[in-house]
């Protein structure tokens, strides 16, 4: 017998024809456990894409460090003492930690910001040129540049608005070279930034040297805002942001055990005590899916086995009639694997297709996935990758080979006169 010969084909149908209910169950079975599997891989995929975008109003490691009030005496300075960051500070970071990537000083102020006869309260940032990768900016082409070191050097007068800005402002023309006023003050637009945020104001950007200068802050600073390289754990981000306190505690004159000087948030360490949460939920998920499978594997073997002795007779007689152990092995194992092929895919599409259903009906609850949608997001585009369809549906072909091979094996040992005797 050759292999997939047609007519061989034609046997294997007909054999699922005159057992319908039979095979009906046994598909069924096979294709449930597939179309479970991708669906709890698409919701585990789901609920960390949601988790994960709403860190996307920044760099995943990110840390932020502000001045707060003292709360102990030391070396002659009284508690209570309000504690400043300057530009200082900046500088004796990136000099003394080489994990630390960009950084960025920052004043945050919140006035009217007009454009002719529109205006309205927005978050105004004095910042630096490395807050574009800090922020995860996102200036397209066509929509200017971000802040650079010329402006910062000339502390020129130019601001990047978010779009939010730009559509409350500038209802019909193009804010491009326009000039806006904060503060009775003219500043002239150079980027637009698109990101979208979970935040709901809108925000513009002004270089740090200028919002100083303005506001009268000397060499003063409200926030430092920097990014770390290297640090792939919860323990190494926990031993950094130490490291960085006392050294910002030597500085200002700071009692190292006083807690409350200097405030500080690791969104760093924070990430990968998420991430590595989602880890244990994928592979409890792939656990559930992959014994939701099985079952539906071992349903595949239960019936061949049936299959096997309801037709022992039938295996006798072609034994008899000349039929090699290969041409009823194979025969069994190819019946095998068409049903678990063949519901197999059907459970894969379905599972498939449910999720893009999922994917749409909440990109259209969101309002469509449009630049500018501020909620925050717990589950966004439920899918799995093809890699992973892939690979299920060949598990699937394995599993059904094996599933075959068991009573497969059995049947072959059967002589021709025991297999005709059977009832």
């Amino acid at each position: 017998m050759r292999f997939f010969e047609f007519d061989t084909l034609q046997e294997i149908l007909a054999t699922m024809r005159e057992s319908k209910l039979r095979t009906f169950l046994t598909g069924f079975a096979v294709a449930w456990g597939i179309f479970m599997l991708i669906i709890l891989l698409g919701s585990g995929n789901g609920l960390k894409n949601g988790i994960s975008s709403n860190f996307n109003d920044r760099a995943t490691n990110t840390v932020e460090m502000w001045g707060r009030m003292t709360t102990m005496p030391y070396k002659g300075f009284k508690s209570q003492r309000k504690i400043h960051f300057t530009n200082h500070e900046m500088e004796i970071i990136k000099a003394h930690h080489p994990q630390v990537d960009k950084v960025s000083g920052r004043i945050f102020k919140n006035p009217v910001v007009s454009y002719k006869d529109e205006y309205g309260n927005f978050s105004l940032e004095g910042v630096m040129p490395d807050y574009l990768k800090i922020s995860n900016i996102k200036i397209e082409p066509g929509n200017g540049r971000f802040l650079n070191q010329i402006d910062m050097q000339q502390e020129r007068k130019v601001i990047v608005l978010s779009q939010k800005i730009v559509d409350n402002l500038f209802k019909k023309e193009k804010p491009m070279g326009q000039w806006v006023k904060i503060d009775n003050i003219s500043f002239q637009v150079v980027g637009i930034d698109t990101k979208t945020s979970n935040e709901e104001g809108g925000h513009c950007y002004i270089p740090l040297s200028t919002a100083q200068k303005i506001y009268n802050k000397a060499d003063w600073i409200d926030n430092i805002t920097l990014t770390v390289n290297g640090l792939y754990t919860k323990e190494a981000n926990e031993e950094f942001g130490k490291d960085l306190k006392k050294t910002l505690s030597r500085v200002l004159i700071v009692d190292p055990d006083d807690e409350q000087a200097i405030g500080m948030w690791n969104q760093a360490a924070d990430y990968v005590q998420t991430m590595k949460i989602f880890s244990t939920i994928n592979l409890f998920v792939l656990f559930i899916g992959l014994c939701t499978l099985i079952a539906g594997i071992v349903g595949v073997g239960n019936i061949m086995v049936i299959t096997v002795k309801e037709r022992t007779r039938e295996f006798g007689i072609k034994k008899a009639l000349g039929a090699t152990p290969g041409n009823i092995l194979f025969s069994i194992l190819l019946e095998s694997v068409v049903i678990t092929t063949t519901f197999g895919y059907i459970g894969l599409l379905f599972g498939v297709g449910l999720l893009e259903l999922i994917s749409k009906a909440i990109s259209m609850g969101s309002g469509g996935g449009k630049e500018g949608s501020q909620s925050m997001s717990i589950f966004l585009d439920p899918s799995v990758d093809l890699s992973t369809a892939i690979l299920a549906t060949l598990i699937l072909i394995f599993s059904g080979l094996i599933a075959g091979y068991i009573p497969a094996r059995k049947a072959v040992r059967i002589k021709p006169i025991e297999a005709m005797r059977a009832d």
